[in-house]
């Protein structure tokens, strides 16, 4: 016969989440964020005109299988950012924007 041996709710629900979520994983962290202007000196990455105030991840959340590092984004004007989610040019220009910056990351 197999002994009962109840233990507190407290532990029942604790979760022992290890992995990280969709959400946690697309999230940007301060240092990353402090990279990304450094990187930007904040004039927009892909116009070089005007003033950046939004990031924008190259490599969509869902698509994420890592922590947001500073090469999954771009500093952007906020014109330039609705191009870049609303538009087949702008799609072309993340894919553009992302090679980029990955060589030049490959070159450090």
């Amino acid at each position: 016969m197999t002994d009962f041996r109840p233990y507190p709710k407290s532990q029942q629900v604790k979760s022992k989440r290890v992995k990280p979520t969709q959400r946690q994983k697309g999230d940007i962290s301060d240092p990353v964020d402090a990279l990304l202007k450094e990187r930007s000196q904040g004039v927009c990455e892909a116009c070089g005109e005007a003033r950046a105030i939004d990031r924008a991840h190259l490599t969509g959340r869902p698509h994420i299988d890592h922590r947001t590092q500073v090469y999954d984004l771009a500093h952007l004007c906020k014109e330039c950012h609705q191009m870049f989610d609303g538009t087949v040019a702008g799609l072309r220009m993340r894919r553009l924007l992302t090679n980029i910056i990955n060589e030049v990351v490959r070159e450090r």
